[in-house]
């Protein structure tokens, strides 16, 4: 897994972790983040994620195919 993390302005917290991979880049549409998250393919702060809900917070670490973003204040 790369080292480097991208840094994604999010404006209101909590944000949904589905909502997050749309915003992040890291899923086109809804049913990409669905499929992601249902084949445990999605990582929050290093821990396996299956629930698209899921509320991230400041500072929260998702990594998605080697690739990881942080939810940070825009």
């Amino acid at each position: 897994m790369s080292s480097t993390i991208v840094d994604v302005a999010v404006v209101g917290f909590p944000i949904r972790l589905g909502q997050f991979l749309k915003l992040a880049g890291l899923a086109e549409h809804g049913a990409g983040a669905r499929e992601l998250v249902e084949t445990d393919q999605v990582l929050v702060n290093g821990e396996v994620e299956g629930r698209r809900g899921a509320q991230l917070q400041l500072g929260d670490v998702v990594a998605v195919a080697g690739r990881r973003v942080r939810a940070v204040t825009a």
